[in-house]
């Protein structure tokens, strides 16, 4: 795992994935091209830059295949987002070692807690949240498509 700025070709390619696989779901079908373009100017990653922010891009074998971003929502609090794993990663180790390189990304920020929200058909997410010691808390936001909050506090130093 490793820190890129997220419109680097790499970073990108893994954000227009995440879009595609999470519309998708949610409309029950495949998305286009102009869909996930509009998506990604509705949802722009732009906050995901030091000195609030950072993204991470996951490889395996050299192949770009996960991605997340936190932001800092308070100098406390940092949020988790656009956490993807690509199915041919998935399995592996990888949502695992994506989260603690967020989790870490962030106590570097100062944060002492993480949120993130995602949603009902996310199955694999929230089970992949719950693995690793994040808890459903109430909503802490009015994100559209949002139906579940998750939290974890967050050790001084790496779990």
């Amino acid at each position: 795992m490793a820190a890129e700025h997220f419109t680097t070709p790499d970073a990108t390619a893994l954000r227009r994935a995440y879009y595609a696989e999470v519309a998708g779901r949610y409309w029950k079908r495949s998305v286009t091209e102009a869909e996930i373009d509009q998506g990604l100017l509705d949802f722009p990653a732009d906050d995901l830059v030091p000195p609030t922010g950072w993204f991470v891009v996951g490889r395996l074998d050299g192949r770009p295949l996960a991605c997340g971003g936190i932001r800092l929502l308070d100098p406390a609090t940092a949020e988790l987002t656009r956490v993807y794993v690509d199915r041919r990663a998935r399995g592996t180790g990888g949502g695992a070692a994506l989260l603690a390189a967020l989790e870490e990304a962030a106590r570097q920020l100062g944060a002492t807690r993480l949120r993130l929200d995602t949603r009902t058909d996310l199955v694999e997410a929230r089970a992949l949240y719950a693995r690793h010691g994040y808890r459903e808390i109430p909503a802490y936001n009015s994100v559209p498509y949002a139906q579940h909050w998750f939290e974890k506090t967050l050790d001084a130093a790496a779990s």
